[in-house]
């Protein structure tokens, strides 16, 4: 069966009963275009939103939760995408099906496009398009599943949008940030997650969950570095030996590896005094905290913090910095020495760096609490949230919460003429 745009039809009148409550495929595909097309399937729910980043299938990441949507390949690029809707959550409504490319191509070069219904090796519908029925754009809804009485329809959509992926993520409710002029753009980068395969398998799947919220946060292009300062008072003591502190570093070295060419996670220690320690690197990483400078047992575990002491380092390493830096300051509490701390990162307002505050499992945070309402800074450089425990929260949600004020930051900062 041929489909027309923008043609709506129960599934029941595409696919047999076996194949609506077994599975089926979508296939996908285009011509014409030189530069590489990104294949995504948004699961969103009945406000129209993104509410569950789990549910956009994509090539990092394959699959659903539930393994009601995953990706089907050939010759390493997506083909398509299965589709099990027996076991989609109830509070996905609707599977919306995108293409999008990135550099100087538009939609409008697309000699052929197709979206087809398999079912059983099959073809029983296809939509057919061309660049003809486009113009700029630089994205595409292709097709969607959609609820409706109680069952499921498919929609022929062939919407173009002429921001690409932002003005998808728009379109699904997301936030985007202004988004750069093209003198501003970066050349793109080797994806993060074929730098980690490269030489750390084994963190392939943070740097996936790390890339959507990249994405999600219009910082795939952005360059900057990153540094991690880790709270050694002895109160973290049993963070350290549950490995919370390692997780900690595994966790933030992939943020480091796609802002930073380098690859390297500048890391401090502190408790009554403040400690430089080696940068955390893909060959370094895995044993990191047990090995470097002897192991964290003797990065001077004592009772007092001095925070204001690493403030002071920190600002120092990154005083002739080029570029933006993104800080993560991890502590368990016991915040005393609120006015220096207030007026040293008053003073750093005027500096390219963001400070990132993550609370662990303590209390008595201070200042770092009030860090959204204090006033005489330049730009609002610095973030606080607190977690109970590093596993309370899951790691998707975890980079989310890093980067959420990041974005702010950098446009706020760029207006004011702190970062170029």
């Amino acid at each position: 069966m041929q489909l027309r745009k923008g043609q709506r039809l129960p599934l029941e009148q595409l696919l047999s009963e076996d194949s609506r409550n077994g599975s089926f495929q979508i296939q996908v595909g285009m011509t014409g275009l030189t530069a590489e097309v990104d294949f995504s399937c948004f699961g969103i729910d009945s406000d129209q939103k993104l509410s569950d980043d789990r549910y956009m299938t994509f090539f990092n990441q394959p699959k659903t939760p539930c393994g009601s949507v995953s990706i089907s390949l050939m010759d390493n690029r997506i083909n398509g995408f299965y589709f099990i809707l027996q076991s989609l959550p109830a509070s996905i409504d609707r599977l919306v099906i995108t293409a999008a490319i990135d550099g100087p191509e538009t939609m409008g070069l697309v000699q052929s496009g197709f979206l087809r219904l398999v079912a059983a090796n099959s073809p029983v519908a296809e939509f057919a398009f061309e660049g003809k029925d486009f113009h700029n754009e630089k994205a595409l809804i292709l097709g969607e599943l959609y609820r409706k009485d109680g069952g499921w329809r498919f929609c022929a959509t062939g919407q173009g949008f002429n921001g690409g992926l932002p003005a998808l993520v728009r379109h699904f409710g997301g936030e985007v940030n202004d988004e750069p002029n093209e003198s501003d753009a970066v050349p793109a980068k080797l994806s993060l997650e074929k730098k980690v395969a490269q030489a750390a398998p084994k963190l392939v799947d943070l740097a996936k969950k790390a890339s959507i919220s990249l994405e999600k946060k219009r910082l795939s292009n952005v360059v900057a570095r990153v540094g991690l300062v880790l709270d050694t008072s002895g109160s973290m003591t049993g963070q350290y030996k549950r490995g919370r502190v390692q997780d900690v570093v595994n966790r933030i070295l992939p943020l480091a590896v796609h802002f930073d060419d380098d690859g390297e996670l500048d890391v401090w220690a502190f408790s009554a005094k403040s400690l430089a320690l080696p940068a955390a690197t893909l060959s370094n990483h895995a044993d990191y905290i047990d090995t470097v400078n002897g192991g964290w047992r003797k990065w001077g575990m004592l009772s007092y913090n001095n925070e204001p002491e690493v403030i002071r380092d920190v600002l120092a390493h990154y005083k002739n910095t080029q570029i933006p830096v993104f800080v993560v300051f991890i502590s368990d509490g016991g915040v005393d020495q609120n006015a220096k701390i207030k007026k040293l990162l008053t003073e750093a307002s005027a500096q390219p760096i963001f400070w990132q505050f993550v609370g662990i499992g303590g209390r008595n945070y201070g200042i770092l609490e009030k860090l959204d309402t204090m006033p005489g800074r330049a730009v609002d450089n610095c973030g606080f949230f607190a977690l109970d425990d590093l596993d309370s929260v899951s790691e998707q949600e975890l980079y989310d919460r890093l980067l959420r004020e990041l974005p702010a930051w950098f446009a706020e900062a760029k207006s004011k003429g702190i970062i170029n």
